[in-house]
């Protein structure tokens, strides 16, 4: 039985992960280690709290103590936790550096310590910054354009010199713009969703031609289980699925589904610093024997019809109802 220690997992993609590790694999344990800031929900994991196989510890991934407690019970380490939206990166970027990269450094330092058998470093395809035509490989120069992807490109350097320096067996995936159920609806498809539901507007950047490669988030945690076993030491693995898509069709593709109107569209001053187009090149990744499983229409069908029957979940954070209640469950170290 090998223990994992998943931080950020009361977040959108470390949620994810853990759930579906949990109801796939009967040969691990769990720990999940969670500050619980405004993105990190415990909702995300009502359905599986009560597993022998799953622990929750409240802690930040910068608390030297916490995490070493937490690491000297582990065998393998994912870190999910991070600042990771870029218009907060924008208006403060403090906390992004602070989590981003110094969390990784107290991570670092205690695998380091307990000897750990692999550490994953979730990164992003931001990291890369903006590229107009073509696609991305794992030894392209790096050239973030946000607070948010600079602070996320120096924990991935951070942990690569840790494989250098140290002989720390890490791997690094990449992931391009993943969604799905349990996303926190600041992020473009739950806030489009939601807030058409809601018919209010649907705040669009500019003239909303920005592209992304839209990965369905099961199909990330597949890649991602992948890395951490057959990926090889020191080593970044792109994932993408090809789904290039600008804002105004993933616009479309709500409204429609939705029944709304197109006045809910709603244009306004385009992001500082709005890379145009991210792509990944994903050939090193599918010599591992990965590919993407779900189709682009099938997810956001399902994603929508999620966010349609769970209503209960993102009204209570659009409100702010949930944050008042882990205050007073869980409160402040």
């Amino acid at each position: 039985m090998k223990t994992l220690l998943v931080t950020g997992g009361a977040g959108f993609i470390g949620s994810n992960f853990i759930r579906y590790m949990l109801n796939t694999r009967d040969d691990i344990h769990i720990i999940n280690l969670d500050k619980l800031t405004y993105a990190g929900n415990l909702d995300n994991l009502k359905d599986i709290e009560h597993d022998e196989r799953y622990e929750f510890v409240k802690g930040d991934i910068c608390d030297s103590e916490i995490v070493r407690q937490c690491m000297q019970k582990s065998d393998i380490v994912l870190n999910f936790a991070a600042e990771s939206h870029v218009d907060r990166s924008i208006g403060s970027a403090d906390d992004f550096i602070k989590t981003d990269v110094y969390g990784v450094y107290v991570l670092l330092e205690a695998s380091k310590e307990f000897r750990i058998e692999k550490f994953v470093q979730i990164s992003t395809d931001e990291v890369y910054g903006s590229i107009n035509k073509g696609y991305f490989r794992e030894t392209d120069t790096l050239m973030p354009s946000s607070p948010y992807a600079a602070s996320k490109t120096g924990g991935d350097r951070l942990v690569y010199s840790y494989y250098v320096t140290h002989n720390l067996p890490v791997v690094i995936p990449r992931s391009s713009n993943n969604f799905g159920p349990y996303q926190y609806p600041e992020k473009l498809i739950p806030l489009f969703i939601t807030n058409a539901l809601e018919n209010k507007p649907l705040p669009i950047y500019g003239d909303g031609k920005n592209v992304r490669d839209w990965l369905y988030v099961t199909d990330n945690c597949k890649a991602i289980e992948l890395i951490m076993e057959k990926g090889k030491n020191g080593e970044v693995y792109n994932v993408g699925a090809g789904n290039e898509k600008n804002n105004l069709e993933i616009t479309d593709i709500i409204l429609k589904k939705l029944n709304k109107s197109k006045d809910l569209m709603k244009f306004i001053e385009d992001r500082k610093g709005h890379d145009r187009r991210y792509a990944l090149n994903t050939d090193k990744l599918a010599k591992l024997g990965w590919e993407p499983e779900t189709p682009f229409k099938k997810a956001m069908e399902e994603t929508i019809e999620w966010y349609i029957k769970n209503k209960w979940w993102w009204q209570k954070i659009k409100s702010g109802e949930y944050l008042e209640y882990y205050k007073t469950q869980y409160k402040q170290n």
